[in-house]
């Protein structure tokens, strides 16, 4: 049996290549990793060991041969100087709870829809309307996060199809 890294343990590459190792022997080793993904195998140990970011192009690498559309997330809202503050970290769960999650969130969004429309029929908002258009904007960020989640979810479990 393969002996897994202890300094990689927690990195979310490494991760992603030992879960999808369960799948393709060839994962278990960096060497046979690095020939699936055409990364060279030390720079895919220093990505793994956190000591380099990886190009946005080996995400993409990683992500197709692994199988882990969660790298594009991760690498997007952690480590792109673009995505950096603009992209919000996924925290995919199950299907059922991130569908019934979306399912809360939406319940009032007649509710929203309407408000906002009454705020905007004007074309500016007013001071008294900043505070409810601002709850209902962080309401939306919300649901789109959940949404995005449950895409996440179906990702994964599409296999890559």
């Amino acid at each position: 049996m393969m002996q897994k890294a202890t300094k990689s343990a927690g990195n979310a590459y490494y991760n992603a290549r030992m879960n999808a190792a369960v799948y393709n022997d060839r994962l278990n080793s960096r060497e046979g990793a690095s020939e699936i993904v055409c990364i060279e195998r030390t720079r895919l140990a220093n990505i793994e060991l956190g000591n380099i970011n990886p190009h946005p192009e080996e995400v993409n690498l990683m992500n197709s041969a692994y199988n882990a559309p969660e790298l594009l997330n991760y690498f997007c809202s952690n480590q792109c100087p673009l995505g950096c503050g603009r992209v919000e970290p996924l925290n995919p769960r199950n299907l059922e709870s991130a569908a019934m999650k979306i399912e809360r969130l939406t319940r009032n969004m007649d509710e929203i829809s309407r408000d906002i429309s009454d705020i905007a029929e004007d074309g500016r908002i007013t001071p008294s309307e900043r505070t409810l258009f601002n709850r209902h904007v962080e309401q939306l960020k919300e649901v789109k996060k959940s949404i995005e989640e449950l895409i996440l979810v179906a990702e994964q479990s599409s296999g890559g199809e």
